[in-house]
C-alpha cells in the first residue's frame, strides 16, 4: 500500500484533498476508483448530495460511478483503489482513527491530506 503525504492544516485539508482528487483523475484515475473521507465538517460535495436523501446518497456509494464524499468515522466499509483523507477538524484520535478507516478501505494508494505525522515510522516510504 502507498502512502502520499500532502502537508496542510485542519483549513487547508479539504482544498488539498480536491487538488489531489482532480491530479487522479488527470493523471487517468476513474472517478468511481477514488473515495474522499473526511474528518471534521463534511465536504461541500458531500453535504449538497445528502440533501437529496440519505438513500440516494448511499445509493451513489453502491454504484461506484464517481468520486465518492464522506465523514470517516460514517463511512459504509467499501474498498476503492484510492482514498484520499481530510484530516480537516477533530481530534488527534480522530483523525488516527479515519487513518486506520482510510487504510482499511484503499487497495493501492492513500493520500493524506493533513498532518504527516499522523503516518507510523514503519508504514513511511
Amino acid at each position: 500500500m502507498e502512502i502520499q503525504s500532502v502537508p496542510a492544516g485542519s483549513e487547508g485539508a479539504l482544498s488539498r484533498a480536491d487538488d489531489s482528487v482532480d491530479l487522479l483523475l488527470d493523471s487517468g484515475r476513474r472517478p468511481g476508483e477514488v473515495l474522499v473521507l473526511t474528518t471534521g465538517e463534511p465536504h461541500p460535495w458531500q453535504q449538497h448530495e445528502q440533501s437529496f436523501g440519505a438513500e440516494r446518497y448511499w445509493a451513489q456509494l453502491e454504484e461506484g460511478n464517481d468520486v465518492f464524499y464522506a465523514d470517516a468515522a460514517q463511512c459504509r466499509p467499501v474498498r476503492r483503489e484510492v482514498v484520499v483523507l481530510a484530516v480537516n477538524g477533530g481530534s488527534p484520535a480522530v483523525a488516527r482513527q479515519a487513518l486506520a478507516a482510510a487504510l482499511d478501505r484503499a487497495t493501492r494508494l492513500v493520500v493524506l491530506c493533513g498532518d504527516p505525522g499522523l503516518i507510523p515510522a514503519q508504514q513511511q516510504g
